[in-house]
């Protein structure tokens, strides 16, 4: 796979093996995501189910930092690690990798982020709960994204406790959902009905 935009734009990521399949998000899909987010300099982002590490490195690429990134399957931490010291080795920026359940690592996590990513598999069934348990925890800052990459068939809601849908972009079978803190409460929605 191929870093699409920034500084790194060209790189060229290795795909790990191991014995869950991996389902590198398209280039077209990142190129657009990473284009709606535009510069990220002074931003944090959490790269979640995160695969190659392309997505983590795609973030450095474009500004952010610091970047952190998780992925569940340990069989993949030999080419995540050599992924991500790209962004060490020409930029002097390291990426913070944890090798763990997303669903535990979101239970422990103490920081907020600018940016969340979720790229859960497409056999996934527990989307809501992920953007649920990131919300409760107050994951990400008060001005902060959450994007998550579905397949068409599995839809999430609009509003999800104080989260609310700003964005949804589709590419083919894939939706990115981009969710941010509502400016209005649930009494002020209330009132509107």
């Amino acid at each position: 796979m191929r870093i699409t935009g920034g500084v790194l734009k060209g790189r060229l990521t290795e795909v790990p093996n191991g014995n869950m399949a991996i389902r590198p998000a398209m280039d077209r899909m990142r190129e657009s995501i990473f284009g709606i987010l535009g510069d990220l300099s002074g931003k944090s982002f959490l790269d979640l189910f995160s695969g190659s590490g392309t997505i983590a490195i795609e973030a450095v690429s474009h500004g952010a930092y610091p970047v952190s990134l998780c992925e569940m399957d340990k069989s993949k931490a030999k080419t995540v690690l050599a992924n991500v010291s790209i962004t060490e080795k020409e930029l002097g920026k390291k990426i913070d990798c944890h090798f763990m359940a997303v669903e535990l690592f979101l239970k422990r996590c103490k920081k907020q982020f600018d940016f969340i990513f979720f790229d859960p598999p497409f056999p996934y069934k527990f989307r809501l709960e992920l953007l649920q348990t990131a919300e409760k925890r107050s994951l990400i800052t008060e001005n902060g994204t959450i994007m998550i990459h579905r397949p068409s068939e599995d839809p999430l809601p609009e509003k999800i406790g104080k989260l609310e849908r700003t964005d949804q972009r589709v590419y083919g079978r894939s939706i990115v959902d981009f969710y941010r803190y509502s400016n209005t409460s649930d009494e002020q929605n209330e009132k509107k009905c």
